[in-house]
């Protein structure tokens, strides 16, 4: 009976004990996993902090590469170059729109820029005393004078004479009034640069500039290319455009087709 009651106390021993060893072994192998999981979370966690570097990393080579002196330079170059052209870049003449400045010295010296006329109307011919056309209008017919006078002379217009001619110099404008015994100034653009902004074509050419400082009129200074009528008889542009102007009308026509010689800008042939 003892012996009996022995063998299964020892029995139940090596239940138990190997139940506890069992468990152990589980926690163990539970141990193990966790471990391995959690390396696994750690290798995750450390591939996307070295993926993030990496992206850090190349963007700030780029901004880096943005931000050297030599790509900074070309850039800031290239706009410094966009914004001088704009501000040497004329702005070609209107209608409807301010007529562009401009500043000029006539036969005799003295300096006449256009917005200083501003308050008056002002009347931009475009002139050679070589040309044909210009010796009919002022040697024969006087139209210039005659329309000027018909405004009200120069207190109430401010008529300006232009010679775009690369040849011409002050003294022949100085000589060439003195014979011709007109009063308003011939201004000096020998270079042609005033001449290209207004897009002048002729001599003649006209443009008529309001109070405002606004272009209402260019083109030709009467219907008369040829000559054939009398100063009575022709449609004087010029004289109908400063006129409706100082009523407060339209201008009709605003435009038309200049005619005489062509303006002989540097480079160009002789009349």
């Amino acid at each position: 009976m003892r012996r009996r009651m022995r063998t299964m106390i020892v029995g139940v021993t090596s239940l138990a004990l190997l139940a506890v060893a069992g468990c152990d072994n589980a926690n163990s192998q539970n141990s193990k996993e966790a471990e391995a999981v959690e390396s696994q979370k750690q290798e995750s966690n450390e591939k996307r902090a070295d993926s993030s570097k990496d992206k850090s990393e190349k963007s700030g080579d780029d901004k880096q590469d943005d931000s050297k002196p030599g790509s900074a330079a070309k850039s800031g170059e290239s706009d410094s170059k966009q914004t001088q052209d704009r501000k040497e870049a004329p702005r070609k003449a209107e209608l409807g729109k301010p007529a562009p400045d401009f500043k000029l010295e006539d036969e005799t010296g003295e300096v006449h820029q256009l917005s200083d006329y501003e308050g008056k109307t002002v009347v931009l011919e475009w002139t050679s005393p070589e040309c044909p056309y210009v010796v009919r209008h002022y040697k024969e017919a006087e139209t210039m004078t005659k329309t000027l006078d018909t405004l009200g002379g120069s207190d109430k217009v401010k008529w300006l004479a232009i010679d775009s001619s690369h040849f011409n110099k002050p003294k022949d404008s100085k000589k060439w009034k003195e014979k011709q015994g007109f009063g308003y100034p011939v201004l000096q653009d020998p270079e042609g640069q005033v001449g290209k902004i207004y897009g002048a074509k002729t001599t003649p050419h006209m443009y008529v500039v309001d109070k405002e400082g606004v272009l209402r009129y260019k083109g030709a200074i009467d219907d008369d290319p040829r000559g054939d009528k009398t100063y009575d008889k022709r449609t004087n542009y010029v004289a109908q455009a400063v006129q409706a102007l100082h009523n407060g009308e339209d201008i009709s026509p605003k435009t038309t087709d200049p005619y005489g010689c062509s303006v002989k800008y540097g480079g160009e042939g002789q009349h």
